[in-house]
């Protein structure tokens, strides 16, 4: 992943076309951007958003922001009640104890995808030499 202003880009390789690709994912507008070096990815990724900003600027219209911080979910109500009990029992909000819960997901999952694509993006750069 990648991060600027406040935008993130998720990066794939694809290695038929021997190109990363990438696509800002924490907006509703569609941001794209490749390159074929690690170099040339962030410039194109930076460069997209910049250009983004400029033709939103253009039209006289705000930027979709990155998110807002609020989300609505639709559980089972016996999740519901299970997740509120657990909340309860913790001594901490519903909004407190589900952002605890996330925020553990997105540990024990995103590090392991962040580090597979850094990974990647370090040994296409490598060859490149």
């Amino acid at each position: 992943m990648m991060e600027y202003k406040e935008y993130i880009g998720k990066v794939e390789f694809d290695d038929e076309a021997g190109i990363f690709h990438g696509e800002v994912i924490n907006t509703r507008d569609v941001i794209t951007f490749q390159g074929e070096s690690v170099i040339e990815l962030k410039k194109a990724f930076q460069e997209s958003i910049d250009d983004y900003m400029t033709f939103c600027a253009s039209q006289g219209e705000e930027p979709d922001k990155p998110f807002s911080g609020q989300f609505v979910t639709r559980i089972p109500p016996e999740l519901h009640r299970q997740v509120n009990l657990a909340a309860s029992l913790s001594n901490k909000s519903l909004n407190a104890w589900v952002a605890e819960q996330l925020q553990a997901a997105v540990a024990r999952g995103g590090v392991a995808a962040e580090k597979k694509a850094n990974d990647i993006m370090k040994r296409r750069s490598g060859s490149k030499k």
